[in-house]
């Protein structure tokens, strides 16, 4: 018969304790980026929809000499296949819309304006600590 000798049969207390302590620390450090994910992910479609917005104007302008009058003239031109939703304020009509100016020496024309740019009309700071209707 061997003496001496013990059949360990599941965890020490002290051992489960451990591993529960290493489980809350990494929980601590991990959770933080978690909450962020839905909000950074909102920031990144924002940001490829004006890279897009932005992109489809310099085409327009290239093709037509001429900057759209509206959104809409992007999609029935065929620039782009529907107007993008802001993913922040979850709507198509909160875009922010930049016209160029009208030139003062220029003869008086019947050619309305153009959009040159686009901005979101998202209120509230980004996470880099930059206000969303400036990107």
């Amino acid at each position: 018969m061997r003496t001496g000798i013990r059949k360990s049969r599941g965890f020490t207390l002290i051992e489960l304790i451990v591993v529960m302590a290493i489980l809350g620390i990494l929980a601590t450090i991990g959770i933080p980026h978690l909450v962020k994910a839905p909000v950074r992910a909102k920031e990144t479609a924002l940001r490829e929809n004006l890279f897009t917005f932005r992109s489809m104007l310099d085409q327009f302008y290239a093709d037509k000499q001429r900057y759209p009058e509206s959104l809409d003239e992007l999609v029935s031109e065929g620039y782009i296949r529907k107007v993008p939703i802001d993913p922040l304020t979850k709507t198509a009509d909160t875009w922010v819309l930049e016209y160029e100016e009208a030139d003062p020496d220029a003869a008086e024309s019947d050619q309305p304006p153009g959009i040159i740019d686009v901005k979101s009309g998202a209120r509230g700071v980004a996470l880099d600590g930059t206000s969303y209707d400036t990107w």
